[in-house]
This record gives C-alpha cells, structure tokens and sequence, in this order.
C-alpha cells in the first residue's frame, strides 16, 4: 500500500518503518498515526517480516511530538479521541508478535518518547533527546507516557520528566534504562540492522513467545507469570524450530529455523 506520511522498506526478513515529515521534525498528526495503524496491522500479517525497525526520516529527529497545530483547536472529545488512536498504535505495536527496535535519530519528544517506549528496545544516536514536555503546553502525555514511561525507568524518573517537561540528552536517558544503546551518529543504523539481523535469524515461535511473556507477564503476580512461561515453554517443542535448534547445538553447525510462528 502506498503512504503518504511514512515509508515501509522491506529487505527479507527486515521491515523499516520511516515517519517520513522531515520538514516538520516528523510530527505525528492523525494522518501520520493513521498510516502507522495500517501499516503495523498489514506488518502483523506479513509472513515474511521477522522484525521490525521503526525511525524517522532525516537527522535531527525521530519524532518531535504531536503537531501543535494539528491539536491546538481541538475540543475536549476530539482530544480524547486523538490520545486514544495513539494509543491504539502503540498497543498495536506492543502485540504485532514481532521485535520493534526504535531507532532514535535526533529529537525524541513527547509522542516521539511515547512511540520509542512502545518498541522492544530503543537504540539511539548520541545527538538523540528523549522528553515528555507536554505540561509546558498545559496538558499531559496522551500516547503511554505516564504509563509506560514509569514501567521502564520508575515512577520517580517519570514523575520528574513529566512534572518539569524537561528535555534529556542521550546519557541520562541511557543511564536510567531508557534507552539500551548510543552510537556515534554514522553508526547507528548499521548498528541497528547488525541486531534485527541477529533477532532474524532466531526462531519465530520463541521469539514472539519472548515478546508476549516479558510483555504481558510483567505485571502480573510472579507466580502467575511463571506458569505462563511454562506453558510457553512447551508450546516450543510443537515447533520444528526446537528439534532444528537442539539438533544444531548437538551438531556443532548454526541452527536454520524455518517454523513459522
């Protein structure tokens, strides 16, 4: 399907997402957030696809927020209904069964914080920013950011960055978990592509069981999370992958999964 704000790329196994609004920093707008819908949902179903890249286009930002001029007359129900298809999006992230890795480019602000916390795992560019700012506009984060943001970092890390707005640079986020590694900006997307190859070559019932357990087992009681994980860990041995798996470990060769998830 053709897009208007975003690209989709795919090289095998390996989709790459763009929000692709450089002039405007890579704002999201409901077009914007209407074309990630579609395209997560067509990416859920793509055979192929084994992992997911999500970036923006252009140097300086993954993406810069919500676009203020798309918001700024928008009534009380209409706000609702805005924050709500965000949030859809990014829920359809978190279930798509397949690894997301953000790869943040520049500024990560508001929405573009909320985007990056709803993939598997964030790799940034040391120039990358990450914040919450939207109490300096007189309103709260409406995509995950009260919510996911603390599950991450902790409730008094989210706290600051929400109550101040405060934007961070690259090593705080790091050295608070928000983001797991920092590449010299020429760097980062061949770092990014060296690990969603890696994730692609594992097998795709045990990678999306990993994703769905650390996912929704998180906050439930351990006990609970515990027999999902069994029951996960069963269910692997219906896939050809764990015969394929074991036999390349006793082999001594490199293990070739073809199961499909």
């Amino acid at each position: 399907m053709a897009y208007e704000t975003i690209l989709c790329e795919k090289d095998g196994a390996i989709a790459t997402v763009t929000i692709n609004r450089p002039k405007v920093l890579n704002a999201l707008n409901p077009q914007v957030i209407a074309e990630l819908g579609q395209v997560f949902a067509e990416l859920k179903q793509d055979g192929e696809v084994k992992v997911v890249i999500l970036t923006g286009a252009g140097d300086k930002a993954f993406v810069a927020g919500a676009d203020i001029s798309a918001m700024r007359d928008m009534n009380p129900v209409q706000a609702r209904n805005f924050s709500r298809s965000l949030q859809e999006v990014t829920c359809l992230m978190e279930d798509l069964g397949k690894p997301i890795i953000a790869s943040v480019n520049g500024f990560a602000l508001g929405g573009g914080t909320e985007m990056a916390l709803a993939c598997d795992f964030i790799y940034a560019s040391e120039t990358a920013k990450f914040g919450q700012p939207e109490i300096n506009l007189g309103v709260v984060p409406g995509a995950g950011g009260t919510q996911r943001l603390s599950r991450l970092v902790g409730k008094n890390w989210a706290k600051e960055l929400c109550y101040t707005g405060d934007i961070i640079d690259v090593q705080l986020a790091k050295e608070i978990g928000l983001v797991n590694r920092v590449f010299p900006v020429d760097d980062l997307k061949d770092a990014v592509l060296k690990t969603a190859k890696k994730i692609a070559s594992k097998g795709r019932v045990s990678m999306r069981a990993c994703k769905e357990l650390i996912h929704f087992g998180f906050d439930l009681p351990l006990d609970h999370a515990l027999r999902l994980e069994a029951e996960a860990f069963g269910t692997c041995f219906a896939s050809p992958d764990q015969k394929e798996g074991m036999s390349a470990f006793l082999e001594k060769r490199k293990a070739d999964f073809k199961g499909e998830a």
